[in-house]
């Protein structure tokens, strides 16, 4: 399934009885040619042929692209109470943690 996406529609529906408004989701797979689409975009997606047992829709082009999320940088850690030359982080009454900055109490 490299070129399959899987596309929530969610839409609001009115309870016939008690009048609330349910969200409610559809699903379709969606086939995916150039594999350009990613998680959280807002895609147009076109009804075609079926393609397979499940698919039988087509991307037809990225409303929105998602925004990207930031991977964070691997810090470098140091021995707990220890700087990487080795010299002593302990304060008096304190708890050196991983970064080597001293924290009040514990």
């Amino acid at each position: 399934m490299a070129k399959t996406r899987r596309v929530d529609v969610e839409r609001l529906v009115k309870h016939p009885r008690y009048g609330k408004y349910i969200k409610m989701r559809t699903v379709c797979y969606v086939h995916d040619e150039q594999n350009e689409s990613h998680m959280g975009d807002t895609v147009e997606i076109m009804e075609t042929r079926p393609l397979s047992k499940q698919k039988c829709w087509r991307l037809l082009r990225i409303l929105r692209k998602a925004p990207v999320k930031v991977q964070l940088a691997d810090t470098p850690t140091a021995k707990v109470g220890h700087t990487a030359a080795g010299a002593d982080l302990m304060a008096p009454g304190g708890v050196c943690d991983a970064l080597g900055e001293v924290a009040a109490g514990a």
